[in-house]
């Protein structure tokens, strides 16, 4: 991949796509926490490039192992490749910002189609506070004529309204459901710990209980990330 072919956009989806080839299991699926993994990455600027050759690396010193019994099935086994990765680029001064083409990277219906989605779903809920977001959605579909004119803009108010959404569903779990999703946190952490320093920790565990928190009320997220 060079840089004319980079997209800003496109960071979960090349992070799945090469892990799922490194694994050499194209119909491996992402578990909530390499989703949330993958959001820590790109929330604390993590090239795209440092995450592609980290994966690459922990494939090839699991490969040169004698004994291979288990099988790698999440990205968290990276974690520690793609930080010296990260380092690696940082301190040769070769990170590279991602290139904006000239073209959007979505059509302006896959956007309004996106957004118009999200908005309804968030209306299934029929909860007020989740209603009023819904609210908001709409009005940038009818402020906007071309909403993919300005992408950075249009990313910056939809993030803020999703951070208003998490902030909401986790204040309407239920004690139950809060327990429930740091006891799946984890058991899907819990074997890759010593691979991690304690900040990089902290923010997994804030980015999986946002996601929790959205999928338990069946929440979307509405991040241009997410659109694929």
């Amino acid at each position: 991949m060079n840089d004319a072919d980079f997209n800003y956009f496109n960071y979960f989806t090349e992070i799945e796509e090469h892990f799922q080839h490194a694994r050499g299991t194209g119909l491996f699926l992402l578990s909530p926490l390499d989703w949330a993994l993958i959001e820590t990455w790109k929330n604390s600027g993590v090239p795209l490039e440092a995450v592609l050759r980290g994966i690459d690396a922990a494939f090839e010193k699991w490969r040169a192992r004698k004994s291979r019994a288990q099988m790698v099935n999440s990205l968290a086994f990276c974690s520690q490749a793609v930080m010296t990765e990260a380092q690696r680029l940082a301190d040769a001064g070769t990170v590279r910002e991602p290139v904006k083409s000239e073209s959007a990277p979505f059509p302006d219906r896959d956007l309004r189609r996106y957004i118009q989605e999200n908005s309804d779903a968030i209306r299934l809920t029929t909860v007020s506070e989740f209603n009023a977001i819904a609210d908001s959605l709409d009005r940038i579909l009818a402020e906007l004529p071309d909403i993919s004119a300005d992408l950075e803009a249009l990313e910056q108010r939809l993030a803020a309204l999703e951070q208003k959404l998490i902030a909401v569903a986790r204040a309407r779990q239920s004690d139950e459901q809060a327990l429930g999703a740091r006891r799946e946190l984890e058991s899907y952490l819990k074997p890759y710990r010593s691979r991690m320093t304690a900040p990089q920790i902290a923010m997994l565990q804030a980015q999986f209980l946002e996601r929790s928190a959205l999928e338990s009320a069946k929440l979307p997220r509405l991040s241009l990330f997410y659109l694929r």
